[in-house]
């Protein structure tokens, strides 16, 4: 498997995170933050602003990077190297766009209910935090 690279971002408004239901493999049906490859010569920061638009139809504005998260899906044969960003919703409602089966904002408790990966939980707290920090 060779890494690919790829975007993920923590949206937040208010007291809730906005979270996808993925409607692709890997992790099809499951609960999920916006995000993907980033695009041959694209800036990270461009790259996680345009898959959270194109995914959700949300504009934000970021905050800060939060971690970088090996991604690895053995039964898919994929490898992502997920650099996560945290982000404060500035525009647009949420709807499912590209390969997003859904899309809402959803409290932070029930977004961590809903997600099963652990990773995905730990940068959605940190994403809180940072929001609070800088807040």
């Amino acid at each position: 498997m060779i890494p690919t690279p790829a975007v993920g971002v923590v949206c937040l408004k208010d007291d809730a995170v906005l979270l996808i239901r993925r409607g692709t493999p890997p992790r099809e049906g499951e609960w999920s933050l916006p995000g993907g490859r980033i695009e041959p010569g694209e800036r990270l920061a461009d790259a996680a602003l345009r898959e959270l638009q194109e995914e959700t139809g949300i504009e934000a504005r970021l905050i800060g990077l939060i971690d970088v998260v090996d991604g690895l899906f053995p039964d898919a044969g994929r490898h992502y190297v997920l650099i996560d960003y945290a982000a404060v919703w500035t525009a647009g409602e949420p709807r499912a766009g590209d390969d997003a089966a859904e899309a809402v904002f959803l409290p932070v408790e029930e977004a961590l209910r809903r997600v099963d990966w652990s990773e995905t939980r730990r940068i959605i707290r940190a994403a809180c935090d940072m929001a609070r920090a800088v807040a």
